[in-house]
């Protein structure tokens, strides 16, 4: 008898086990790599998520989370985080609605932020806080609890002199920068028109978006705050550089006297450069400025070659942005050497401001302010100081050097031209003068070729220990008269230094 085989041909179990060793190995590596890609994400890669503007929680949780205040210099509160009964938890507020907007921007769920609100974001939530010992039993509690991290800044902005430029202008479109020379703190930048940011601000997200298609649509774009990112011609407020140009690259052109004329004849063209309403003038380096002579600055721009003159704008900070701590601050323009080797006249009437010349009010009153701090242009800033919820100061703005624009001896010859302007009497600038005070200043009436002009004053005060440097301009203004610079943008200009040196009266004496 054949014995029976126990063993036979492999049965279906057989490679359906191996499918299912297979399958449970499969999912144990998408479980492991499930399990790295969760640890990398909460651990590795959490801040950038956190960070990305495309993450709503993220949003929400800024948005609702308590904020410091922004106060002026002289102790307004212009910003402010206000309970709320709705899921935003807090309201952010304005108090002074419109006269501080270019400055301190706003603060939007809708819209983002702009001004100091965008720059100071992470030192008014506490994100960026350097650490200090408490001092009060509150300040031990919100240390150990962390309820409140938010930490307020304080501007070197005036609400006073914010208060004057406002009401100097008047209504009309225009801006107005004043500046400390010698720290570069900004201590008043207002335009007109302005806008409340309270009504991007609110927690109505139908208004709100309302309210921003008007404002994009409002004249002036108010959007785009004008005293530090608009640019208009800087018309004969930019004698000054010329001015300095000549003291520091051609100095034998200061006492050569330019021939009297009512219209200069220019290179390579028939055309001719005119004087406002056909007036003849003509005279040394200090009689052109003192009247502001048009076809004689013009002569001197010539004279000076375009590397010599494009030099000089430079050196003031044209061509590149100040280092203003706002977002956004524009540029001024002065065209390049290479843009004048085949239009010699258009270097005529870039040294009187004109042609493609573009400056924005920030950017005049550096001018000023540099000329009155001897040569140097210090980095204009608005952060006087930083302090905690304790009311600690915890950080302090410490004023650095931006430009070396000329040398002091540049400096005091173009200031003694500015001096001229207000204090003789046939200076353009005559309406900027304060009984008791020496004021420097230089007019300036750009014609647009729209049959308007931007009307400039661009002055500091005291002359001999120069507090405050002030650059006015009001847009389109009606071109009827020649020294509207004088007439129009002067009295705005004289009206700031005054109240200025009303509250801080010891620094009209000269320092010992």
């Amino acid at each position: 008898m054949t014995p029976t085989s126990l063993s036979g041909p492999p049965g279906p179990a057989a490679p359906m086990n191996r499918q299912i060793r297979l399958l449970g190995l499969g999912i144990m590596v998408l479980f492991a790599a499930l399990f790295v890609n969760l640890n990398y994400l909460q651990i590795v890669h959490a801040s950038s998520l956190n960070a990305n503007p495309l993450n709503g929680e993220a949003v929400v949780k800024e948005y609702t989370a308590q904020r410091g205040n922004i106060i002026s210099a002289d102790g307004v509160t212009l910003a402010t985080s206000a309970p709320s009964r709705d899921s935003f938890k807090y309201l952010r507020q304005y108090p002074t609605g419109a006269l501080f907007e270019q400055v301190t921007g706003f603060f939007s769920f809708t819209y983002g932020s702009d001004g100091a609100e965008r720059i100071y974001d992470k030192v008014l939530t506490g994100k960026k806080s350097p650490f200090k010992l408490p001092t009060s039993l509150q300040g031990v509690r919100n240390l150990l609890t962390n309820t409140d991290v938010s930490q307020s800044v304080t501007l070197t902005l005036l609400d006073k002199l914010q208060t004057v430029a406002r009401t100097e202008l008047a209504g009309r479109q225009g801006s107005v920068v004043a500046l400390a020379p010698r720290t570069g703190a900004v201590l008043a930048m207002y335009s007109n028109p302005s806008f409340d940011p309270n009504t991007l601000a609110g927690h109505q997200l139908a208004q709100v978006a309302a309210a921003y298609k008007a404002l994009q649509t409002t004249s002036g774009a108010v959007l785009d705050p004008p005293a530090y990112r608009q640019s208009w011609f800087p018309g004969s407020s930019f004698k000054i550089i010329t001015s300095a140009a000549v003291y520091d690259h051609s100095p034998a052109l200061v006492d050569q006297v330019q021939p009297t004329l009512a219209a200069l004849p220019l290179p390579q063209t028939n055309l001719q450069l005119h004087n406002f309403g056909g007036e003849l003038c003509g005279g040394n380096l200090a009689q052109l400025f003192t009247i502001s002579c048009d076809t004689g600055f013009g002569q001197l721009g010539l004279l000076l070659g375009p590397q010599n003159l494009y030099d000089e704008a430079t050196s003031f900070g044209f061509d590149r942005a100040p280092p203003l701590d706002l977002p956004f601050a524009a540029k001024s323009n002065f065209p390049p050497v290479s843009a004048f080797a085949r239009a010699l006249p258009t270097l005529a009437y870039s040294a009187i401001g004109q042609e493609d010349v573009q400056a924005t009010p920030l950017q005049m009153a550096l001018v000023g302010a540099g000329i009155a701090d001897g040569g140097v242009i210090m980095a204009p800033h608005i952060l006087d100081h930083v302090t905690n919820s304790q009311n600690q100061t915890v950080e302090t703005y410490n004023p650095t050097k931006w430009l070396t624009a000329t040398s002091p001896a540049t400096a005091a010859s173009v200031t003694a031209l500015m001096v001229s302007v207000v204090n003789s009497p046939r200076g353009t600038g005559v309406a900027a003068a304060i009984p008791g005070v020496t004021v420097a200043g230089k007019t300036g009436t750009a014609q647009t070729g729209t049959g308007l002009t931007d009307d400039w004053f661009v002055a500091f005060a005291p002359a001999d220990n120069p507090q405050i440097a002030v650059a006015v301009v009001l847009p389109n203004q009606g071109g009827a008269n020649e020294y509207q610079g004088g007439t129009i943008a002067a009295p705005v200009a004289r009206a700031v230094i005054e109240a200025y040196l009303a509250t801080n009266p010891s620094t009209l004496k000269p320092n010992g």
